[in-house]
């Protein structure tokens, strides 16, 4: 389902994701997404599979979860309305890197990297700012786990 909302632009400027986008650039980067829903238990990316779109949270909560060498599920990160995940197989072109659970019936926005590469072609400016903002939230996560790794050293005596 195409996503046509009135109320669309406002959520998505307050979004990591959108934000900083002029109006020209937001309507076309809303026209490239597409709305997919899930019940409550559904897989919405699996750990090691093909990824080559990314999803940004309307509704619903997420889990996220990485798999041990041993085997064993470590969860990683809860996902709420307006963060996004899924942006990293759109940069490197890797599998996917965690798997993303829905905890409760959730409202996704899919943008593929072939829509972001058609974003690209027609508004170079929308295309930097969105790729900026990918990397700010990119950073704010690697800051947040080099915080809880630290604490995780300090906590064990190294």
């Amino acid at each position: 389902m195409t996503v046509t909302a009135p109320d669309l632009k406002a959520f998505l400027l307050a979004t990591p994701f959108f934000g900083g986008l002029p109006d020209p650039s937001l309507d076309l980067l809303i026209s490239m997404l597409v709305e997919c829903r899930f019940d409550a238990g559904a897989t919405v990316v699996a750990e090691g599979e093909p990824g080559r779109s990314m999803f940004i949270v309307k509704s619903g909560r997420l889990a996220v979860s990485k798999r041990t060498n041993s085997g064993s599920i470590v969860p990683i990160s809860r996902l709420e309305p307006g963060d996004f995940f899924g942006e990293m197989t759109l940069i490197e072109m890797q599998n996917r890197s965690a798997t993303v659970v829905t905890e409760s019936p959730t409202v996704l926005y899919e943008l593929t990297a072939r829509k972001l590469y058609a974003c690209y072609k027609t508004d170079i400016h929308a295309y930097v700012i969105v790729l900026q903002n990918i990397n700010r939230e990119l950073c704010r996560r690697l800051r947040r786990s080099d915080d809880r790794f630290a604490g995780q050293r300090a906590g064990d005596g190294s």
